[in-house]
């Protein structure tokens, strides 16, 4: 076991979702891969910014970049084929309705492996606007200065 297969800790991590959309929830799938791309995977060659998740027929299909495996040869894969998502039926059927309902999106926000598979955590996002992100960074700041303010007193 690798050091990338500890525990569930992230292999690749997707920053800019946090900052551009609102998390509404957080789901855990697997994913249908090839062994190169498990491989390239382990070395840490994925890339979740730009990615996202979508129904295709009755499927759940992850568009994300794995770049090809060093070693692969004339068995490598293709680097942004779509990769099917593997969660319960029950699960599916309630992501359908929430994402037509509510006009949200599915968004991979980090990707580890657990007991040697590799998983996807996914996030059902609203997109931020401006005004939202101004909000955040003022929040952030106060709090802050606010911890720096207590710090000072002590």
């Amino acid at each position: 076991m690798s050091a990338s297969d500890s525990n569930g800790r992230p292999v690749a991590t997707n920053r800019k979702a946090l900052r551009d959309y609102l998390v509404l929830r957080r789901i855990e799938a697997g994913v249908s891969l090839k062994g190169s791309e498990v491989k390239s995977i382990r070395q840490g060659q994925i890339t979740l910014t730009g990615g996202f998740a979508r129904f295709e027929g009755r499927n759940l299909v992850l568009h994300v970049n794995i770049a090809p495996y060093q070693c692969g040869g004339a068995f490598n894969h293709e680097s942004d084929r779509p990769r099917n998502l593997l969660l319960h039926r029950r699960e599916m059927t309630r992501l359908a309705i929430e994402l037509d309902q509510k006009g949200l999106t599915l968004v991979p926000l980090s990707c580890y492996f657990k007991r040697g598979i590799v998983k996807i955590e996914l996030g059902l996002c609203r997109g931020k606007r401006h005004a939202d992100r101004r909000d955040q960074i003022k929040r952030r700041t106060a709090e802050i200065e606010a911890a720096r303010a207590s710090a000072r007193r002590r």
